[in-house]
């Protein structure tokens, strides 16, 4: 049985809720989730291992699905770009409120100003030591998952 397990209801508590990770890379998924491992995350997470996968979960969504309490989105994904995926879930009305962090190895201004003026709610670059992992993984879920006051779904 998996550690994150898939099930989010509708109208769960915000520790119930789920958080969607979009990141291709084995390695920098293994990362993510020992670091939230170590934090004693209480999301379920859910995984979408490139942007299909992840543009995938929008019409889970329409049917009832609950709606994930944060999207954490690489930007270079196979099949669909981040920005692609960032794009269609800001356009799409269901979608809209769900923050989305942008968590990338890039730090070219290009991806950053796309990011924002495509919505996003954060851009996060990835720091490749574990322990400085640990300590991002730690501030998302404090903030996204603790403090900020999510839309109601």
């Amino acid at each position: 049985m998996s550690p994150f397990p898939e099930a989010a209801t509708a109208g769960a508590l915000p520790s119930e809720r789920s958080i969607l990770l979009v990141e291709d890379n084995p390695a920098d998924l293994d990362l993510t989730l020992r670091a939230f491992r170590r934090r004693h995350l209480l999301n379920p997470l859910l995984i979408a291992r490139d942007g299909q996968e992840a543009l995938d979960f929008i019409p889970r969504w329409s049917a009832g699905e609950a709606l994930p309490l944060v999207v954490l989105l690489d930007l270079k994904l196979p099949k669909v770009h981040g920005l692609e995926v960032l794009r269609a879930f800001k356009e799409n009305p269901l979608t809209r409120s769900v923050p989305v962090v942008v968590l990338t190895t890039s730090d070219e201004d290009a991806d950053i100003e796309s990011a924002y003026s495509l919505g996003a709610n954060s851009y996060i670059i990835k720091p490749v030591d574990f322990d400085k992992f640990t300590q991002v993984a730690s501030q998302i879920e404090l903030y996204w998952c603790v403090l900020n006051k999510p839309a109601r779904v």
